[in-house]
């Protein structure tokens, strides 16, 4: 079981990870991506990789507990995090993990949620049918130990009322059922950090 084995995939993720490398939503080596292969195994971004440049050798195949199918392969740190969101819900197809200059300093200056409501964008989020709802994206303190945090996800997993959340000083993790729509989630997001951040240095917020 390689990359190799699923092209479409392969190609698909390495398209979506260089789009965000250009946007700059994950410079240097920053984030990581996946998609869900089957009930055990994820396609995911291996640790140090340019995403601007990423290729299908760059990707690697993950086993849900951790652990590599190629030795040769390194995953990246945060590996169980998406591990933990495919587990908690099966319909999950895909894992974006972003870090915005936007994302970044909004998660790192407002506390333990942010509180969204009034723009149009946040229609891209699935289940958001209005603007007028006001969207608790929850913020969770950063970690080093990412099976810690992963537990804590899996904890405030009810609580979610949006498909993702920021950790503080480091950025965004959404999902989807597929590639497309946590692609889109991202867009939604990432536009609505922007604005947010922009009204906070207007004094609007």
């Amino acid at each position: 079981m390689t990359p190799a084995d699923y092209p479409d995939l392969s190609n698909a993720l390495c398209d979506t990870c260089r789009r965000f490398g250009e946007r700059g939503w994950c410079r240097a080596t920053s984030g990581n991506f996946s998609v869900r292969i089957d009930s055990g195994h994820s396609l995911i971004t291996q640790s140090g990789k340019q995403k601007a440049r990423l290729s299908a050798d760059d990707l690697m195949i993950c086993r849900f507990d951790g652990t590599a199918v190629d030795n040769a392969c390194q995953p990246s740190a945060e590996t169980p995090v998406h591990h933990c969101l495919y587990e908690l819900d099966e319909s999950i197809g895909a894992v974006l993990h972003t870090h915005s200059v936007a994302g970044t300093l909004l998660s790192k200056h407002s506390g333990e949620a942010i509180t969204v409501s009034g723009y149009e964008m946040q229609k891209a989020l699935a289940g958001v049918t209005t603007h007028e709802t006001n969207l608790l994206i929850t913020v969770f303190a950063n970690d080093q130990d990412m099976d810690a945090l992963a537990k804590r996800v899996g904890k405030a997993w009810r609580s979610f009322t949006v498909p993702g959340f920021l950790i503080a000083g480091h950025g965004l993790y959404t999902w989807g059922q597929d590639l497309d729509e946590a692609e889109r989630h991202v867009e939604g997001f990432e536009f609505l950090f922007e604005c947010l951040w922009q009204e906070r240095l207007a004094g609007l917020s």
